[in-house]
């Protein structure tokens, strides 16, 4: 009764959210963020009941709550804690607009792996700094946003000790990045804790690669659960950021170890692409070193969130390393034809490279190869972005829930890097 009752508490907020969002105009995201700074951020939001299976996914929500996830677990122990990381992100992103993207890649390769319990983000496990951890996995060695994670947890703590588990910021500061970046606001439960266990075997072998197959791809996400079509709006949040020049150089000059180059490309765009991420022309994707990317996996979301205004970037200091030249890197808006007008992160203009034959990952790509995930890239790439922004809100609220730790299991850190 009590799960039943959560779920419709929920459900109205969302009913009361889709009301509020028809009143904000697209492209407004950042203003109305910044002025709903002290209340709940209703916000930006997509409808969630008229997508095909509506209710079958309320469903879904509203059984997460009998495992002590729900709508604002906070409001006890932490009542601002909602309006901390949302304010906290605010003025995270004023400086470093790239941090929507890497947290959503951060986000998703933590949710990817034994569900989103913060795993990713520890520097031992379960006490043994000998073992390896989730962060040297070869998917993850590149994934930024640690240290904004570790800047809004000491804010909470000043607030609200040992209250606020690492897992929760993140899937609350993914959320609000998503929405600064002109994005859907979608609503979350809390209430997740923290693993002490780092899972670096897993993540070595389930983290989708950029040069997977369809086959793969759709593999991997059904194994999270996930539909076709929930698979093809989330890899959409390659929508913002831009995607490493060294996931893109094995398709410039040696694909699947043949050589050459992969000859799915057009010759214009391969040229694209060279002049793009090669020193003067001549760095061969043998040579020199690779290259940090905002994202990575076809998640690489944000360029390529696996992701303009949104895609604009900040050199970013590496923790504990002085600051540097941000990394070289395509996105897809960039590489679009002048003819395609897009001024927002989160429109078709991901799924629009795709039908031109200009997708930066052979994973992205990959989406036309099938004829079930082709219709529905150019379903989402036929209208204004409304489909793919509700399809994509409900799609990151699934993945949010993914075997999340509650009660006593796990536990809540107190620095998101240490397992207490």
């Amino acid at each position: 009764m009590m799960s039943a009752m959560k779920g419709w508490a929920f459900a109205l907020v969302v009913i009361f959210s889709v009301l509020l969002s028809w009143s904000i105009p697209r492209g407004e995201s950042e203003r109305a963020f910044l002025s709903f700074s002290s209340h709940e951020p209703l916000v930006k939001v997509v409808s969630l009941a008229s997508a095909d299976g509506g209710q079958d996914f309320f469903m879904e929500m509203t059984d997460s709550a009998a495992t002590n996830i729900e709508y604002d677990f906070y409001r006890d122990t932490c009542p601002e804690a909602e309006t901390i990381v949302r304010s906290t992100m605010a003025q995270i992103y004023s400086q470093h607009k790239n941090v929507s993207a890497q947290l959503l890649r951060l986000f998703f390769h933590d949710c990817f792996i034994q569900g989103c319990d913060a795993s990713v983000l520890l520097d031992h496990s379960n006490g043994n700094k000998n073992h390896s951890v989730e962060k040297q996995a070869v998917p993850n060695k590149n994934l930024k946003g640690f240290d904004k994670i570790d800047q809004i947890k000491e804010v909470l703590e000043n607030v609200c000790p040992a209250a606020v588990s690492c897992a929760d910021i993140l899937a609350l500061a993914t959320r609000d990045g998503v929405v600064l970046a002109g994005g859907p606001f979608y609503p979350l439960f809390t209430g997740r804790r923290d693993s002490a266990r780092s899972y670096y075997d897993e993540a070595m072998a389930e983290i989708p690669k950029p040069d997977d197959n369809i086959t793969q791809t759709l593999h991997l996400f059904s194994l999270r659960g996930f539909t076709d079509r929930e698979t093809v709006s989330l890899l959409g949040g390659h929508n913002i950021g831009k995607i490493g020049c060294e996931f893109i150089q094995s398709r410039l000059h040696n694909f699947k170890g043949t050589g050459k180059p992969d000859p799915t490309v057009s010759p214009s765009f391969l040229n694209e692409m060279r002049v793009f991420c090669e020193d003067n022309g001549n760095e061969k994707s043998s040579q020199g070193s690779p290259m940090a990317a905002t994202m990575a996996s076809p998640m690489a979301f944000p360029t390529a969130g696996p992701m303009a205004a949104p895609m604009a970037s900040s050199p970013m200091a590496s923790r504990g390393m002085n600051e540097k030249p941000a990394p070289r890197g395509m996105p897809y808006f960039q590489q679009l034809s002048s003819s395609v007008s897009s001024g927002a992160g989160f429109d078709t203009h991901y799924y629009q490279s795709l039908l031109r034959g200009r997708g930066l990952l052979f994973a992205d790509q990959q989406l036309m190869a099938n004829e079930r995930t082709a219709r529905l890239v150019r379903a989402y790439a036929s209208d204004d972005g409304s489909t793919f922004r509700m399809d994509f809100a409900r799609a990151m609220m699934k993945m949010s829930n993914l075997n999340a730790l509650t009660g006593s299991q796990g536990q809540v850190r107190l620095e998101c890097t240490l397992a207490g």
